[in-house]
Formats: C-alpha cells, structure tokens, sequence
C-alpha cells in the first residue's frame, strides 16, 4: 500500500484554510495544516479532527521550507487585511516559489473573484500576480480558485453595526457573494479532482442579491430587524481607501462567476444567503 499523500494548507486556523480542512475530512489525504500559533485553541481543535499541526510563517523562509517537507500538494492563501498588498503579495510569490523547490506535485492558489480583469483594486491585482507567478512556476498540477464576496463579510463591523448595514453600494446593485464552506469544498474538488481541473482558474459564487435584499434575510434568519443604509463613498474612504475602491468596482463592474454553471459541473447546489442567514442565529 502506498502512503497517503500530503497537503500542507496554509491558512488552516482562518477562514479558507479551516474550510477546506472540513471538507477534506475523512479523505485519503494526510492532512497538515500550518500556523504561526501552533498552541492556540483553534489549532488544538483542528488536531482532534486528525490535521496535523506544523509551525509556519509566511514570513520565514526557513519555516516554510520546513513545512513543505514531503508535502504532495499545498493550498496557499495570504491575508491582505493583516499583511497588507504588497507584504501579501511578497508572501504568496516566495511561497510558491519555495513549494516548486521543495517538489510539490500539485499547488492550490486561493485567490479572488474577477483577479484576471484588472479592476484596479489592490487587493485584487496582486492576487492576479500571484497567479502569473503560479502558473510560470511549471507545476505539475496546480489550480486556481476565485471565490467572490464572502457572505460573512456582512456581519463584520466593516458592513454591520448594530441592528444596521451601512455600506456605500445602492439599493439596486447586485453583488455575488460565497458562504465560506462552499469555499472549501470547491477547493476540496481541486485536490480530489486534480487531474480534471488541473490548469484551471475557476470563479465560484454561491448567490447574488442587492443590499436591501441581505437585510431583509439577516432579518429573517437573525431573528430580528435589520436594515440597510446607504452611506457617501466618502466616508467609506475615510476609513480605508482599499474598500472605497472594491466598492466602487462593485458598482461599475462586479462579479461574472457562472454560478449555474458551477453547479452543473460540481454537482452540489451552493449555499444561497437565506440558507447561510439562517444558519447564524443563535451564534
């Protein structure tokens, strides 16, 4: 018998890595997820659910270089909220470069929705870079997959105070948003599937409704009144100029992910938002 291959998931305590943890449980993978706190209760937990726990930073060449030991396949994901664009991009380049070193047969990049369409968001353009290098690198297999608006962005303080969404898009704009499981289990398919997807960049959204429309399911599945505002792009920007731009790309541009299409060929119906809404009482 052969021995199980390996992924190292990066990320593994946050929100893409741990989902896709969750759907790569019970696999045949041998699972080992990286972290710069390898002691922290969010890791402890991950290692009762069989992911072996290595210490790594994104940072530190030497770590990764450590971790990457062995490993048959990598899901690589960088925060730009905690390391900024630039660091963020710094990371994702070095981390590739050191997996195709290091012999990884099969690389997964989470980058983000609409990243090849120059939007001129910096969060979304160095993602775009990240990519290139991926893809230049000459990995065996890799993928790359794009999710849009995490739903669980409305209920951060950046969308959320109170019992209000405050945020700067009109009533009638339509924005494509992703539950975070459903990342996960699109990114599960890149390694399950390897072979069908490999070389693919694929856009995953899971529903699109308007501002208006998201209170009206928080509502329901909070189980209390919430509503929308609209506020100035001013003072959006007066916060972060980073999301005044996403923003406003929402606006001009937006989301093209297939969502029929993805569920067509994945074979599963992706999480709509009253189905994620509902899921958040009580939490």
């Amino acid at each position: 018998m052969t021995a199980p291959k390996k992924i190292l998931i990066t990320g593994v305590t946050g929100s893409q890595g741990g989902s896709l943890a969750a759907a790569l449980e019970g696999s045949d993978f041998q699972l080992q997820g990286m972290t710069r706190k390898p002691d922290s209760p969010a890791a402890q937990a991950l290692r009762e659910q069989g992911v072996t726990i290595v210490q790594g930073d994104l940072d530190d060449a030497a770590s990764l270089k450590k971790a990457l030991t062995g490993a048959w396949g990598v899901y690589a994901v960088q925060n730009t909220w905690e390391a900024g664009v630039e660091q963020e991009e710094e990371q994702g380049k070095r981390f590739a470069t050191l997996a195709r070193e290091a012999g990884v047969q099969h690389f997964v990049y989470g980058s983000v929705g609409s990243a090849h369409r120059a939007t001129g968001v910096p969060h979304f353009d160095n993602k775009w870079r990240v990519e290139e290098t991926v893809r230049g690198l000459g990995f065996p297999g890799y993928v790359i997959v794009r999710p849009v608006f995490y739903m669980e962005n409305l209920l951060s303080p950046w969308f959320l105070n109170g019992d209000t969404i405050y945020t700067a898009l009109k009533p009638d704009t339509v924005l494509q948003m992703i539950a975070v499981q459903d990342i996960g289990k699109y990114s599960a398919r890149a390694f399950t599937e390897a072979d069908r997807l490999n070389g693919r960049a694929i856009d995953v959204a899971g529903d699109a409704l308007t501002m208006p429309d998201a209170a009206r399911l928080l509502s329901e599945g909070l189980g209390r009144p919430i509503k929308f505002v609209e506020i100035p792009i001013a003072e959006v920007r007066k916060n972060s100029e980073e999301i005044a731009l996403m923003l406003e790309w929402f606006e001009r541009v937006g989301y093209e992910a297939d969502i029929p299409a993805l569920e067509k060929e994945f074979g599963f119906k992706p999480t709509t938002f009253a189905a994620w809404a509902a899921a958040q009482r009580g939490k």
